[in-house]
């Protein structure tokens, strides 16, 4: 059984013990698309939240006008004191641009403006709604470190399943991309970065006073990003990681739209603002090849384990994951990241007041429509934001 300390304190579920913790005072934020419209891992996991009894549920959601109110409708039958905060429409929008906050929309943004809305609790929990396997547990382990002395708290789980190994962005890039970049220069940030077991979970949780205080990537580099601020304003000391145990969502193709070769341009731009932001020279010229080189090493560790496992393993798909992950690598474009909310150009009650009046909008222009035509949960299970690999 595996029970090993890393650099920052490591929590592990060597039982099934569910840990006492402050679930009353915290926030959860969960955020969803419309993809998310009644499917059967999201409704686990509201149903499961509906045990934990948090304080508050903020759902920051990525929708059409035309499915934004049914989702809050369907929101609003969870026992649950939920707040829908529909990150699309117009009132909103305008808002932000007012304010110069307004740019490109992703899974950041819309976790920044939930992050904003939930500052009013002590404690914060961000964890994604595609999850096959939730349990009311994630949130007490993960805000149980931030309970005893921890601002920063993070999951972290093995990605094993259908017989395979996953997390392949983790595993392919970002783990073999830290690793190259450390064995060249001697930094803190590095040695950080390397502590977390699974650095692309989506599941942290945080004190508000941190939660006010973090920079946040407008997209796929929201998890990474995070870590970079986290040890900017927490370090090893004020930091966990907490074992989730058994944790499955959907996986993605490494090309096409959101796939893993675009998710990889955002993951890699985070960590090297990250190193930059802690004072790390990075040589780009001879970075792409060393991440090569340590990469191909690992290929043939995780082959050596899958076959240790009796799990199926692709090494030339790999290799060709690794080759495609390669032209990622290049200096961050300029800082696009949203300002912490204790220096926002804005308040999060407005925040709030645009969003519900975009909703109400929606709402009323559904008006007197017939309930037996009103739309209905979708029985499908398309992936949701959350599943990277």
């Amino acid at each position: 059984m595996e029970y090993v300390q890393e650099r920052v304190t490591t929590l592990h579920a060597l039982t099934d013990h569910r840990p006492d913790a402050p679930t009353g005072r915290a926030a959860v934020v969960v955020p969803m698309t419309e993809r998310e419209y009644g499917t059967l891992a999201a409704e686990r996991v509201l149903t499961a939240l509906e045990r934990v009894d948090p304080a508050r549920v903020i759902v920051p959601l990525r929708a059409t006008p035309e499915r934004a109110g049914p989702f809050a409708d369907w929101l609003d039958g969870f026992d649950l004191n939920v707040e829908t905060l529909w990150c699309d429409g117009p009132r909103l929008d305008s808002l932000l641009g007012n304010r110069g906050v307004d740019g490109d929309r992703g899974k950041g943004r819309d976790v920044w403006l939930a992050l904003g809305r939930a500052l009013t609790e002590e404690f914060v929990v961000v964890h994604d709604a595609d999850t096959k396997t939730y349990s009311p547990a994630f949130v007490n382990r993960l805000l149980f470190p931030i309970a005893h002395g921890h601002e920063f708290s993070k999951g972290y789980y093995a990605r094993v399943e259908d017989g395979a190994l996953y997390g392949r962005l983790f595993r392919l890039f970002f783990r073999p991309l830290v690793r190259a970049l450390a064995d060249a220069h001697d930094a803190p940030v590095l040695e950080y970065l390397e502590a977390f077991r699974y650095a692309l979970a989506g599941e942290f949780a945080a004190t508000t006073d941190l939660v006010s205080r973090l920079r946040v990537q407008r997209g796929w580099g929201l998890e990474v990003g995070t870590l970079g601020e986290a040890f900017a304003h927490a370090g090893f000391e004020g930091s966990a990681q907490v074992d989730l145990g058994r944790y499955e969502h959907d996986h993605r193709s490494v090309e096409g739209p959101t796939g893993l070769a675009d998710m990889s341009r955002a993951v890699g731009a985070a960590t090297l603002r990250a190193v930059a932001d802690a004072g790390v020279d990075v040589d780009y010229g001879t970075l792409p090849a060393r991440y090569r080189e340590t990469a191909d090493r690992l290929v043939r560790r995780y082959a050596t384990d899958a076959a240790f496992n009796g799990l199926a393993y692709d090494g030339p798909d790999e290799r060709e994951q690794v080759a495609t992950y390669a032209e990622a690598i290049a200096p961050p474009e300029p800082d696009t990241r949203l300002p912490a909310w204790n220096d926002a150009p804005l308040a999060p009650e407005a925040v709030a007041e645009a969003a519900r009046g975009d909703l109400e909008a929606v709402i009323d222009e559904r008006g007197d429509r017939p309930a037996d035509t009103a739309e209905s949960p979708a029985s499908n299970t398309d992936g949701s934001i959350g599943g990277d690999e």
